[in-house]
């Protein structure tokens, strides 16, 4: 089990803007003018970068270990349930016509759910991620 959240490294620029970025995504760039607002970016950010990379169905590395002087960067909610469904049909080397199969549904049922412009119930999501042998579980914890 791992936590949805990535490494980040907060810095400031010579304006004193808040820089964030992130390791396991070196492209994935952002700032804010204060730490709320750097973490709020850094969040839209990252969410951004993973729809991206579903929707190119690239490599979607887990996150690293958390580094002396990083700061963990939550993965959206609204794309958390998409991502796991991801990682694990890529896991397990299945399409998403067998995973459709399973399901008893359409492929492009499967395709919606793993669309990050398409609303999908999360329940949904849960019960593929569970045909897989997989579940996505909340925690609840301190802001940092």
């Amino acid at each position: 089990m791992f936590t949805f959240a990535y490494p980040s490294v907060f810095s400031r620029d010579e304006d004193g803007r808040i820089l964030a970025s992130f390791p396991d995504f070196p492209g994935a760039h952002t700032d804010g003018a204060n730490a709320n607002e750097a973490m709020e970016q850094a969040i839209d950010c990252l969410g951004s970068v993973i729809a991206f990379a579903m929707a190119d169905k690239v490599n979607i590395p887990k996150p690293s270990r958390l580094k002396r002087g990083q700061k963990l960067v939550p993965v959206p909610l609204w794309i958390v349930a998409k991502l796991a469904l991801y990682w694990a049909i890529r896991e397990l080397g299945i399409s998403q016509s067998e995973l459709a199969r399973r399901l008893k549904v359409r492929e492009t049922a499967v395709r919606r759910m793993l669309d990050p412009n398409h609303e999908t119930r999360q329940e949904t999501i849960q019960a593929a991620l569970e045909e897989l042998g997989k579940r996505v579980v909340m925690a609840y914890d301190d802001a940092a």
